[in-house]
């Protein structure tokens, strides 16, 4: 529990840093998607023209009365034995107002304790959960506002910690069902309790915006989503890729339009969905920044890229994605989604 002087020491004396965006705050789970869907988006999402209980945590304000008893169940296995899941419910209070409810968590596995020595001496976990609820409120026939608190416990060995986030959020829908857009400010809070003394953490604060448009007349719908707009820089540039074998410079910098083209792209996700027929859907994601963080030079591959499917089955419908983070694998996500009300 040094990494913050550390951090700190190193800033001092480096004198040129090339970073990514990470190790900045801390509840970084936050900011992981529990839908299906957004994953196969390529991980975010501020707007959406198809109402969804799981797409809640994106922006508080795309809840609505049309998820009146909508219920949503989440799952999902990253590398290392690291399960996330979630269950998210809403219940509509009056003609304008919508309430949500969303529990989810992650747990990390179990690690080797050892001494100093590298002895053995037992094993550990880790786990972190929050509470969200969420209140949405319909301005008029197109403007839906919201807001979500959420309660924050993590356990990390014997650590622990107790935090307290917010989101806001506004949302537009058009009157023909067809365009949507949206803003979300995420993760506005503080760190209640510190894993240890007066060692507090930001937490992962973001501004995302974004659109959702669907083609009245062919079967797609694009989503294009804006992430990080509360910072500017956050191209990643490799230094191995700018220095030659004599660890030299090699490469002129950029011109303003490079810097400005290659900052915009890295806030940028986008996304498309192909609906052929109703109760269907195949969708692809790019997240150029994954990509460019993640990619191991002489391979690529598919990173940055993900894609999913979705079906209705029934009274259910059944989501799954896959996106890709890195060459030693993929992410599967799956996401089951019900209204109470079809089974009365």
């Amino acid at each position: 529990m040094r990494v913050v002087p550390t951090i700190i020491l190193c800033f001092i004396l480096a004198i040129s840093v090339n970073g990514q965006n990470g190790g900045l705050s801390t509840y970084q789970f936050l900011n992981l998607p529990y839908s299906s869907r957004v994953a196969a988006f390529g991980g975010k999402m501020a707007a959406s023209d198809l109402a969804d209980i799981s797409l809640t945590n994106q922006n508080p304000a795309m809840l609505d009365s049309s998820l009146h008893n909508a219920v949503s169940l989440f799952y999902t296995s990253y590398y290392a034995s690291i399960n996330f899941a979630a269950v998210s419910y809403a219940q509509r209070l009056n003609s304008r107002s919508t309430l949500g409810f969303s529990v989810f968590g992650i747990n990390y596995g179990r690690f080797d304790q050892a001494d100093e020595s590298g002895a053995i001496s037992g094993t550990f976990g880790g786990n972190d959960f929050a509470l969200a609820v969420t209140y949405s409120y319909r301005i008029d026939s197109c403007f839906n506002v919201g807001v979500s608190v959420k309660p924050i416990y993590s356990h990390l060995e014997r650590y622990y910690s107790l935090g307290i986030s917010t989101d806001f959020g506004v949302h537009y829908l058009s009157g023909n069902k067809l365009f949507a857009a949206g803003i979300a400010l995420r993760n506005v809070g503080v760190m209640v309790k510190p894993y240890t003394a007066n060692t507090y953490e930001n937490l992962p604060f973001e501004a995302v915006a974004g659109f959702s448009k669907k083609l009245a007349h062919a079967p797609f719908r694009f989503v294009v989503t804006m992430q990080h707009l509360e910072r500017y820089d956050l191209y990643y540039s490799s230094p191995i890729n700018n220095t030659d074998i004599l660890g030299e410079d090699d490469k002129p910098s950029p011109n303003v339009v490079e810097r400005v083209g290659r900052e915009l792209i890295s806030h940028l996700i986008a996304g498309v969905e192909f609906v052929p027929v109703k109760g269907f859907a195949l969708r692809l994601g790019y997240n150029y920044q994954r990509r460019n963080e993640l990619k191991v030079q002489e391979r690529v591959s598919t990173v940055g890229f993900s894609w999913g499917v979705s079906l209705r089955i029934k009274k259910f419908d059944v989501s799954y994605s896959r996106a890709t983070y890195h060459l030693t694998g993929s992410t599967n996500h799956f996401s089951i989604t019900t209204n109470l009300q079809n089974w009365l």
